[in-house]
């Protein structure tokens, strides 16, 4: 079920991505926003309508497959890599021959 989920999501991602790029520029800020593209088979506002409500469209199903894959997430019953890493603490044991009381002194050589 998650998995069919996130393909979805995904699949709008890119959808949306699409859908911003084909559409016109309102501002023309930059000054690239003039004709060409989609505006030439149809009108520029019958364009602009369909594209912006497609937009929404795949903007609410992007937020709703966001919050149903969250809550996919939390009822799956696992524990975070965190807590594993908790559970699952590695207890380090010092053999007891090497204690520093047990290790012995060095020798050195005494200059006669």
């Amino acid at each position: 079920m998650e998995t069919i989920v996130l393909v979805i999501h995904l699949i709008l991602a890119l959808a949306i991505i699409g859908l911003v790029l084909i559409q016109k520029s309102s501002g023309g800020g930059l000054g690239i926003g003039g004709g060409g593209g989609m505006g030439d088979f149809a009108s520029a506002r019958g364009t602009a309508n369909l594209l912006t409500k497609l937009t929404t469209y795949f903007a609410f199903a992007f937020f709703t497959t966001s919050l149903s894959l969250a809550w996919l997430a939390t009822n799956r019953g696992e524990t975070g890599v965190l807590d594993a890493l908790e559970a699952d603490q590695i207890q380090i044991e010092v053999p007891v021959e090497a204690t520093p009381a047990t290790i012995p002194e060095p020798e050195v050589p005494v200059a006669e």
